[in-house]
Parts: structure tokens; C-alpha cells; sequence
């Protein structure tokens, strides 16, 4: 059973420091897979299991899935959109420069026309997405998400891990809905803009996805109690 509190803090801070070093950039890849890993089903990942997404799905059921307990809380449906959203966009459009995996026809499957990270969504915003999301869907298209990253990665060089990310690349994540005009939404283009590749791979695509999956874990068993 995957620890995060033993397993994934020392890799992630290992991470950190071999990312700085050049000459160091095959052992961090390493454990930058490994990690990315860890936030995704065993369908994704390459002989890990059982990983922090498995037990997160494990028994899932469709009440725990769209129910937010308290207004403090969130859903498990909206933690695992806005991780998935944020890593689609970062992934693909920041360090491949390239389309992102959400498009009409995975919307269409989802059942939703929500296309931001819903950083600046109300309560009541919240439990409309956590409704419509179509549960199977969204796993498909965490999986497809997942699965795209990894060949990112492992497409990457030495090099590219110092490269800064595009003006050009961060106005397109606004035109193409990815984050809103909101004021709790759109502070992501400076956080993410203020990045290199290195940067991206530490915050979201890792440690990002890791503190949202647990408060699933969290959320599902105070509602399946």
C-alpha cells in the first residue's frame, strides 16, 4: 500500500535536487515517472501498484464521488477534474507545446462544457460539475492525460529542463478556456509563466497532484464510513 507521508516526500525532495543538475537528469527522470506514477492508475504506470489513484477509484462509489460534506470541502470529482485539467494543460500546452488531450469529443464523453481547472469555482459550481461528470469518463480521460505525460517525459533532454515557458504558450492556455478572467483563476498564468520546464515538473505535475488525491482518500472515507 503506497504511503505518501514515507514514500513520497523523500522522493519528491531527492527530485528537486537532482532536477538542478545536468549531469544528474537520468536519475531525476527516473524518479519524476516514478512519482507521476504514484498519481495515476496502474494502467498508466509501469509496475506500480497499488498507486495513490488506484485506492482513491477502489470502491469509489457514485454518492462519494459528486457529495461535498461540509462548505469547506470540495468534491472527489472536482480533485480529480481541476488535477487533471491543470496537468492536460501544463503537460501539453507549457512543455510540449503542443494540443491538449481535452477536446469537443472528450467533452462530449464527460458530459460537461467546463473547460478551466475550476480554481474559481462557487460551492454551487462545484456540485454542478461533480454532477454532470460522467464517473467512467473521467477516469478514461485521467488515464489518457496520464498516459500522454509519460511520453512527454520521457521525451525530454537535459537541456529542455531549463528552458522557459512561453509567453506565447501561456496566453493560448486563456484563449483556449483552460483557466478563466477570474481573479482566483488566472493568477496561474503568472505562477506557471514564472516557470521553466523543471519548474513545471515539480509544481503541478508532481507535488500538485499528490496533496489533491489525498484529500480524496480523506473525503471518501468520511462518506463511505
Amino acid at each position: 500500500m503506497f504511503q505518501p507521508g514515507t514514500d513520497w516526500n523523500p522522493k519528491q525532495a531527492q527530485l528537486k535536487e537532482l532536477i538542478a543538475k545536468p549531469e544528474k537528469y537520468e536519475d531525476a527522470k527516473k524518479i519524476c515517472l516514478e512519482l507521476h506514477s504514484m498519481v495515476h492508475s496502474s494502467e498508466v504506470t509501469s509496475g506500480l501498484q497499488p498507486t495513490l489513484m488506484d485506492e482513491v477509484w477502489e470502491g469509489l462509489t457514485e454518492k462519494a464521488f459528486i457529495t461535498m460534506p461540509t462548505a469547506k470541502d470540495v468534491t472527489v470529482a472536482w480533485n480529480i477534474w481541476h488535477v487533471t485539467r491543470i496537468e492536460d494543460i501544463t503537460a501539453n500546452i507549457l512543455i510540449h507545446e503542443g494540443e491538449q488531450v481535452l477536446n469537443g469529443q472528450w467533452l462530449e464523453r464527460l458530459g460537461v462544457n467546463v473547460k478551466d481547472t475550476g480554481n474559481a469555482m462557487t460551492d454551487d459550481e462545484i456540485l454542478s460539475l461533480s454532477r454532470n461528470l460522467d464517473m467512467t469518463e473521467l477516469k478514461n480521460y485521467r488515464d489518457a492525460v496520464g498516459l500522454r505525460t509519460k511520453q512527454i517525459i520521457n521525451g525530454l533532454t537535459a537541456p529542455d529542463l531549463k528552458k522557459k515557458i512561453r509567453k506565447e504558450s501561456i496566453a493560448r492556455i486563456l484563449e483556449e478556456g483552460g483557466v478563466t478572467e477570474q481573479e482566483g483563476s488566472i493568477w496561474l498564468l503568472d505562477f506557471w509563466g514564472k516557470k521553466n520546464v523543471a519548474g513545471i515538473l515539480l509544481m503541478p505535475i508532481t507535488r500538485h497532484q499528490s496533496g489533491h488525491l489525498n484529500d480524496c482518500l480523506k473525503l471518501k472515507k468520511r462518506l463511505q464510513k
